[in-house]
């Protein structure tokens, strides 16, 4: 489990720790319809699946039915109201309400979407979550999508200090942000050190002054880790690298507050139908059999 409360913004950490609540219709997932898992934002366990959302009309993501197990509720703190909770990590969730008849269940889970993350997936319980930075954010994210076990991809601007910085001022290069990707993936299908490798497989992790030509610090390979184990598996692939000639100018960085880029700029390539200009993949070996070799990927 991966507690990813370092990378929530302000606004997120408003609702999850502080127990504040979301604008109502504001929310991105307030009238959304694709399939798929809610996922708890901090921890990233599966809570509730689509087919359990309705739309009640009060503004915000509301769901009929948990996840077995993956809820839990109290008195709320103005002693009227029934809050939910994350089961495993305490984030607060918002209010559950019953007897207003709007479904068969009769039970309303009103929900902030600060508080979730949403993945194309009906079967998944739990998820990880890594952050890299490897040049521009579009090939990055061009190629993480294709592989398996990744569920969700999301690109935006880490590092810095400026709150809710835009692509005008991260191309400026004097906010301290990196152009990054979320990456959400099923820790049964895929483990952090094959991400890790990966990584490197698909950017030039020795250029020191960006990616290709995309110069600047925003362009820098830098990988954040959540915890130990994820700083401890990114150093002994690094130190596997220099063993074996490379030059790593990749950094290791502790996860700061992700801001989610503009929508323009997420799924950047698939949208408009090309292909990275600064961006490819090549397999490494990493010794005892170790190698990439994901068969991807042009």
């Amino acid at each position: 489990m991966t507690i990813k409360t370092k990378s929530l913004t302000p606004q997120a950490l408003y609702v999850i720790q502080n127990k504040g609540t979301e604008h109502p219709f504001t929310g991105t997932y307030t009238d959304w319809e694709d399939a798929g898992t809610y996922l708890c934002r901090q921890c990233g366990l599966a809570l509730f699946r689509s087919q359990t959302k309705f739309h009640s009309g009060c503004g915000w993501p509301s769901f009929d039915e948990e996840l077995p197990g993956a809820v839990t509720q109290k008195t709320d703190a103005d002693g009227m109201r029934t809050e939910i909770l994350c089961a495993r990590c305490g984030a607060h969730l918002g209010h559950v309400f019953q007897g207003e008849k709007l479904t068969a269940k009769d039970t309303r889970h009103c929900v902030n979407s600060l508080s979730l993350d949403f993945v194309p997936d009906l079967q998944v319980t739990d998820t990880e979550e890594a952050i890299f930075a490897a040049g521009c954010f579009w090939g990055v994210e061009h190629y993480f999508k294709k592989l398996p076990g990744v569920l969700k991809t999301e690109v935006g601007y880490t590092g810095g200090s400026k709150l809710n910085p835009t692509y005008e001022e991260i191309c400026e290069g004097d906010t301290g942000h990196f152009e990054a990707l979320r990456v959400i993936y099923d820790p049964r299908v895929l483990s952090y050190e094959k991400l890790v490798k990966y990584f490197f497989e698909i950017h030039d992790f020795t250029q020191r002054d960006g990616q290709g030509p995309d110069l600047g610090e925003q362009y820098l390979s830098v990988i954040f880790y959540f915890d130990e184990a994820q700083e401890k598996m990114a150093r002994q692939l690094i130190e596997v690298l220099k063993r074996k000639g490379y030059l790593p100018a990749t950094q290791l960085l502790p996860v700061a507050a992700f801001w989610r880029a503009e929508d323009y700029h997420q799924a950047y390539y698939q949208k408009n139908g090309k292909q990275p200009y600064c961006h490819r993949y090549q397999a490494i070996d990493f010794g005892a059999g170790e190698r990439g070799d994901f068969g991807l990927i042009e």
